[in-house]
């Protein structure tokens, strides 16, 4: 039976893509058992048991670069937990026993596959982004095979020719459903414009307040633009519907469509044009339902990664990406307008992300990893 120890986690961009390389796996050799391992405090940590696999915990907290006391004491712990993730990785690995061990990315990553690798176990990693992470550098020297979502991340990494771009595997659903599907389910009109906007599932301060801005703009002016907007759940945002109201924005206008969470799939698919973050996730979602897009990279990641994969869609006329410290509540006010106006440009933007999309990722991430599948068969 075969073994796989996946590694990756602290977001949704490192734990999607892990269930599904687990998914495509399971897909070829059916009695696979998998591990997954994670940090105790992250979102893998309620996600994976949900999906039915287990889940072995290893403490590790990223270091923060801004000069705080704040900082300096999570730093302090931070190295404490990376002084004894050798040991931990170790025991995961030996109580597991796997005969790959796959990371996806998240400095969790890092101290399993780097311990396997010593270990002689066969090795691989996904990296989601154009611009590569630390723990992805780093570990692209040892690993077996390296996995891409951009051809544009080879060029940062030392990897020896083992680079395979695959793409990045999504979530069940994407593509799945038609835009006069999706607008039906939603009770949506097929002949005016819809607009999603999210800024992610903590949600962001910068879109929620221009979105609101935005509202306002609509009813004052009748643009007829039909827009769903997801604020996020972090708890300073409880209050935005009512923030909105006291504005004096009608939220009873059917045209608004407004909640913490959306049916991302269903949402992505009734809309025209999308305002998003950055996340590699999300760009390869748009990518899956060919849907343009106004990119607002968050500032807050690690090596800015989030404005070099939403510059991949703004190169190839898919999306158009604006830094966070040049974007404001005019600004997409004046792009919107200048979009409403040449819905020739938003067809342009979806048909360009459409043509980005790798749509054979899992053929070609089982691709890479069946030379070491075999391997592991052969010699057991």
């Amino acid at each position: 039976m075969l073994r796989i120890l996946l590694a990756g986690g602290g977001t949704a961009g490192h734990v999607n893509p892990a269930l599904a390389i687990a998914e495509i796996i399971k897909e070829k050799h059916p009695d696979t058992q998998f591990c997954f391992a994670g940090t105790p405090d992250g979102l893998e940590a309620s996600i994976i048991p949900k999906e039915g696999y287990d889940f072995k915990p290893i403490k590790l907290k990223g270091f923060q670069r801004k000069i705080t006391l704040e900082n300096v004491k999570r730093n302090i712990k931070a190295a404490s937990y990376l002084a004894l993730s050798g040991h931990r990785s170790k025991q995961i690995i030996k109580e597991f026993n796997p005969d790959i061990v796959i990371g996806t990315g998240g400095y969790v990553s890092g101290p399993i596959v780097r311990t396997a690798a010593k270990m002689g176990i066969k090795t691989a990693i996904h990296e989601a982004n154009a611009f590569p992470g630390v723990t992805t550098k780093l570990l692209s020297k040892y690993v077996d095979k390296v996995m891409l979502t951009v051809k544009e991340t080879e060029k940062y990494l030392d990897a020896g020719g083992k680079c395979t771009v695959t793409g990045l595997p999504v979530r069940k659903g994407f593509g799945g459903i038609s835009k006069r599907e999706a607008r039906k389910k939603l009770g949506l009109p097929l002949d005016e414009i819809c607009i999603l906007s999210t800024g992610g599932s903590l949600g962001a301060r910068v879109i929620n307040e221009a979105v609101a801005k935005l509202f306002k703009w609509y009813q004052e002016n009748g643009i007829k633009i039909n827009h769903i907007h997801s604020y996020g759940k972090y708890q300073g945002y409880k209050d935005y519907p009512d923030k909105l109201k006291a504005d004096g924005v009608d939220l009873s206008d059917r045209r608004i469509r407004l909640s913490e969470y959306v049916n991302m799939p269903v949402c992505m698919a009734a809309a025209d044009l999308v305002i998003s973050r950055c996340g590699a996730n999300s760009l390869t979602e748009l990518e899956a339902i060919g849907r343009g897009s106004i990119l607002i990279p968050s500032p807050n990641v690690a090596e800015n990664h989030q404005y070099y994969n939403g510059m991949v869609l703004d190169k190839a006329g898919a999306g158009i990406c604006i830094e966070q410290k040049d974007f404001s509540a005019d600004w997409l006010r004046d792009k919107i307008e200048e979009l409403y106006n040449n819905k020739e440009k938003i067809e342009a933007l979806s048909e360009n992300a459409r043509k980005l999309y790798i749509n054979d990722t899992p053929d070609r991430v089982y691709g890479v990893l069946s030379p070491l599948i075999a391997e592991v068969i052969i010699d057991t």
